[in-house]
């Protein structure tokens, strides 16, 4: 996960960089929901080996990661999501990371499945993908 966000003087003019995600809510944020009506996603930390989230009060909300890249590219706030749909804007300076010290480690995608006896064959290709 990443934390990201356009322009540092703009930032500082705000309430200055967060030092802690704690500091987040004072901040311009975009936020992230699955679908109409859920809860805006709580944005993920860690400290010392023990996770916790933050709860920001974002002033822009949408459920496509797109518009929320989209729009803190364009100024519009901080946003939280995985590291690979940041990557691109990172690369080319759009972009700048906070708060990295606080990110907790992800421990990789998991795939549960029954069991291995009497798989379909098209869930065992499945899953022979997505291994390699």
């Amino acid at each position: 996960m990443k934390v990201g966000f356009r322009d540092m003087a703009q930032m500082e003019e705000w309430h200055g960089t967060p030092q802690h995600p704690h500091e987040l809510i004072h901040h311009r944020c975009i936020g992230w929901r699955k679908e109409p009506g859920a809860s805006p996603y709580r944005w993920e930390f860690a400290e010392q080996g023990r996770d916790f989230d933050v709860a920001v009060n974002p002033q822009l909300t949408t459920n496509d990661m797109g518009v929320m890249v989209c729009t803190a590219c364009a100024g519009g706030g901080i946003s939280f999501g995985m590291e690979e749909t940041f990557l691109p804007y990172l690369a080319r300076g759009e972009l700048v990371t906070l708060l990295d010290e606080w990110l907790p480690t992800f421990p990789g995608f998991y795939l549960y499945f029954p069991s291995r006896k009497y798989l379909a064959p098209k869930l065992r290709a499945f899953i022979d993908h997505v291994k390699m």
